[in-house]
């Protein structure tokens, strides 16, 4: 197994998460007066933060340095979040649920890629990718009940 791969995607998947903590906080300026709605989105943006935490840790484990900053990604997600805020409480929602998408799309990438590490894997399958699937279905129905 090549570690500098292996460390490159889990930077990688933590830039995504980093992202997703800042489009959250984009997010929640728009709902300020749905507590409800607010509550969920609070509580995702905090699964976020404890994946960013659990990248960063297993980057220092292979002997990495976890990127600091969202990057490019951080700044395309907070423009389209941005973008979406202004056009209603479905299209921001919408928004972050193909954020959710995309990043579940990432971490299965990451798993079919045969020069990641079983560690990372088993990161990814039973720590990182579950609370995606889950926020995926948490802002469906978010969405439904804005409708």
């Amino acid at each position: 197994m090549n570690t500098e791969h292996c460390i490159d995607i889990c930077n990688g998947l933590l830039r995504g998460e980093r992202s997703a903590v800042e489009t959250y906080d984009h997010a929640l300026e728009k709902y300020h007066d749905e507590p409800a709605v607010r509550a969920e989105l609070t509580r995702i943006r905090g699964e976020h933060a404890a994946a960013v935490r659990a990248l960063d840790a297993n980057v220092r484990s292979m002997g990495g340095t976890p990127d600091k900053t969202s990057g490019a990604w951080g700044s395309f997600a907070a423009t389209v979040q941005g973008t979406a805020n202004l056009f209603g409480p479905n299209s921001a929602l919408e928004s972050l649920q193909q954020g959710e998408k995309a990043g579940q799309h990432d971490y299965e990438k990451a798993l079919e890629d045969e020069e990641v590490m079983p560690d990372c894997k088993s990161l990814i399958q039973g720590t990182l990718l579950p609370p995606v699937r889950e926020h995926i279905a948490a802002l469906g129905a978010l969405q439904k009940a804005a409708a």
